[in-house]
């Protein structure tokens, strides 16, 4: 017997976690599962690596097993929110472990896919659908989903859904689930901005709080190395070379390296960089496609990509076990993020370090998380004879055109570092107004391909013949509003610039307009027949 099977889950809920080797619950968990057994709606202040996953999964699953319904077209039974996709395909895939031995569907839809396979997907419904809050509301709007039938309501990592500018999705979705409907409510952090949210979802619910707000892991020690923002990229290098070298004994002082920068072209930059010198990295952000974050992922998983650079997009959607350094690169210009980044390592009981690279004009930053924290940061010195070792690192090989479009990422990320503080996003002060989920820009183009294409859209419209266009082929009623010929443009009709007779103007003979110094029309404008 175990805490589980104490509890009256359903057996096959408990073959699959002895399967998977649970037996002790999490103190989430702990507190958490009793009380949604009992149908009551759940507000849980915790952060991620604390087993949220299966302390919604679980009581929920047991009662969707209990009350077996036929799947109704194009809805769901159980609906979990994710702010990122790296999460949500996390969630889906532990629920479908958790529902191994149940007879219950599991489907998860995020951006970056074909929206047109999703929707096919769901043409049958499904029993639980894990989403992200723009793809969801893609498929209602292309009306491929409903969600009158849900029972379960799952919002995992509101204050991450605040950040990412989720809050006008959510709550169109709260608009559209059922009055009467279990809800779940889990956030890391809980502001008065959060805890309003909160309210439009649950009603009398659970407080379960494991872990004081914006405390770090235990067991990751902390430091803080103060340098030059141009030296960084070398003390970087040099310190996952040093680290990921092989020592006697067949093992190395870095496991997995999880690194973050501000920008999703700084990551690019510190991944080529660090490829040049013989390490083996990727990155993780939202101009990635869908395939390469996987890819990405899955090898920083299988051990085969030891070093994994991310943006703060990625912090909570990276659940890996194994990390055991954590490299801020960059700071966060909002602190609660240091908190999700450091909490990537130390997991299940493991030990854990993360080294912050602070910039002089970074130190503000430094004093906002330790105020945050509570704790002061620990300061380790450059290492000896950094400068010569520096000096020796291979450059990246890149085209003219490539250092100089470099050269002016790096001016707009040192204008990005040196902005507003407190209450800016992660990723500079740039905000990301857009809908769907990943981080990526706008509609997801990059910054650059939305202004470049912002300002070809205005040269159009400024070149474009003013007043309105007739369509010949529209109907009667169209044709019947359109003025007389008269009265129209001279642009839109041909035989305008023709007199009576067929003839072009000027001579008649063929002969080039105003070739006996006349104009014609009395203006300057030639015309031709």
């Amino acid at each position: 017997m175990t805490y589980f099977s104490d509890l009256g889950l359903a057996e096959p809920l408990v073959r699959a976690l002895e399967a998977k080797g649970y037996t002790d619950p999490t103190p989430i968990q702990k507190q958490a599962i009793p009380a949604l057994l009992e149908g009551r709606d759940l507000l849980g202040i915790a952060q991620t690596g604390t087993g949220k996953t299966a302390a919604f999964a679980l009581p929920s699953l047991h009662r969707l097993a209990a009350d077996p319904k036929g799947r109704m077209p194009a809805s769901c039974r159980m609906l979990v929110l994710s702010p990122t996709r790296e999460l949500a395909a996390q969630i889906a895939e532990n629920m479908r472990g958790y529902a191994k031995f149940l007879n219950l569907s599991v489907q998860c839809v995020f951006g970056g896919l074909p929206v047109g396979k999703q929707a096919r997907a769901l043409v049958g419904g499904t029993d639980i659908l894990v989403a992200t809050p723009g793809r969801l509301l893609d498929l209602i709007d292309q009306r491929a989903l409903t969600l009158r039938n849900v029972e379960i309501f799952v919002l995992d990592e509101a204050d991450q859904m605040m950040d990412l500018g989720f809050i006008v999705p959510l709550k169109r979705v709260a608009a559209m689930l059922p009055k009467e409907r279990q809800s779940l409510f889990f956030s890391a952090t809980m502001p008065k901005a959060i805890a309003d949210l909160g309210r439009q979802f649950i009603n009398n619910p659970v407080r379960v709080e494991v872990s004081p707000q914006a405390t770090t892991a235990e067991r990751v020690e902390q430091y803080a190395i103060f340098i030059n923002q141009a030296e960084k990229q070398a003390l970087l290098t040099l310190s996952l070379r040093k680290g990921l070298a092989l020592r006697e004994d067949g093992t190395s002082e870095i496991n997995r390296a999880l690194v973050f920068t501000r920008t999703k072209h700084g990551a690019d930059r510190v991944v080529r960089h660090l490829s040049t010198a013989g390490v083996n990295a990727a990155a993780i952000h939202g101009n990635k496609s869908q395939a390469q974050r996987t890819a990405a992922l899955l090898a920083f998983r299988k051990g085969t990509t030891p070093v994994l650079v991310a943006t703060d997009i990625a912090a909570r959607g990276i659940d890996v076990s194994g990390v055991s350094h954590v490299f801020n690169y960059e700071l966060p210009n909002v602190a609660e993020q240091y908190v999700h980044r450091i909490g990537r390592t130390a997991r299940a009981g493991a030990d854990g370090a993360a080294l912050s690279f602070v910039a002089p004009d970074e130190k503000p930053y430094l004093r906002d998380i330790e105020k945050l924290t509570g704790i002061k940061l620990g300061t380790v010195p450059l290492p000896d004879n950094f400068q010569k070792e520096a000096a020796s690192l291979p450059a990246p090989s890149r085209k003219p055109a490539e250092a100089e479009q470099d050269a002016r990422r790096e001016a707009r990320d040192a204008r990005g570092r040196g902005g507003q503080r407190g209450g800016g996003r992660p990723g500079g002060n740039r905000p990301n107004n857009n809908r769907s989920n990943g981080g990526q820009s706008r509609d997801g183009q990059s910054r650059d391909q939305y202004i470049r294409n912002e300002r070809m859209g205005d040269a159009r419209k400024a070149s474009a013949p003013r007043g309105p266009v007739f369509n010949p082929l529209g109907d009667d009623a169209r044709r019947d509003e359109r003025p007389a010929r008269s009265e129209r443009p001279v642009a839109q009709h041909r035989d305008a610039v023709r007199p009576a007779g067929g003839q072009p103007r000027g001579d008649g003979q063929g002969k080039r307009p105003g070739a006996h110094g006349k104009k014609p029309n009395g203006g300057g404008q030639r015309r031709w027949g």
